[in-house]
């Protein structure tokens, strides 16, 4: 599990550093061991369902993933299918998930840079941050860190990654992406002065659309479609 971003302070909040924090994310909730600079990245190992899975942070530089990626994968002997990258969108809306395997790059350099060194047969989570609406515009806004207006999505996200991340690794990526979409319930004060349910995320949340199982039979659904 591969998450991308530029190493540093300066970088650690940026919207091109979301991938970064999504494996950081799993890497606490699975209890990961510790991160160890190898493969000119941070890597550390964890156990999901009686597997090794393997954590990486290239330190390359974005535009030089793809040696890091290149470097793990060839000591580990494992193929394209077996990487999941983790990365920031523009193409998506803020708060937005998308599951991808194959495909182009679309412009982003450190899927390009790891294309160029394995192909394109990994998969990848797209993490939607938005676009500036100008594409002269795209390198200054990925740089930048996100706005507090998106923290409530961006640490739900985060965090859905990190409890998704186990059937991630199982191939059940419908299940890792109900666990995305699983918000937690956020309170807002009305103006009325009384704890209500944030519309978010209902309205804006990572995949709000797909369906969760909520333990109801398809008898239960539709009768309380009539209450």
């Amino acid at each position: 599990l591969v998450g991308l971003g530029n190493p540093g302070v300066r970088y650690a909040r940026n919207r091109h550093n979301v991938g970064f924090r999504c494996v950081d994310a799993i890497a606490q909730a699975c209890s990961s061991g510790p991160w160890r600079r190898k493969f000119q990245g941070e890597f550390a190992e964890a156990q999901m369902d009686n597997q090794r899975v393997g954590l990486l942070k290239p330190q390359t530089y974005m535009n030089k993933s793809g040696d890091c990626v290149g470097e793990a994968a060839r000591f580990f002997k494992i193929e394209p299918e077996d990487i999941w990258v983790f990365h920031d969108e523009i193409d998506l809306a803020p708060g937005k998930l998308r599951v991808k395997r194959g495909g182009g790059h679309a412009g982003h350099n450190g899927l390009r840079s790891i294309h160029a060194v394995i192909g394109d047969g990994y998969g990848r989570l797209r993490i939607g941050v938005g676009h500036p609406g100008d594409k002269d515009a795209v390198a200054q806004y990925v740089l930048a860190d996100f706005p507090k207006s998106e923290q409530v999505w961006l640490e739900d996200v985060i965090a859905g990654c990190g409890r998704g991340a186990p059937w991630l690794v199982r191939g059940d990526t419908v299940r890792f992406m109900n666990e995305v979409s699983r918000h937690p319930k956020a309170q807002t004060r009305s103006s009325h002065g009384k704890d209500e349910p944030a519309p978010y995320p209902a309205t804006s949340g990572a995949n709000a659309s797909l369906p969760v199982d909520d333990g109801k039979s398809a008898i239960e659904k539709l009768i309380d479609k009539f209450r």
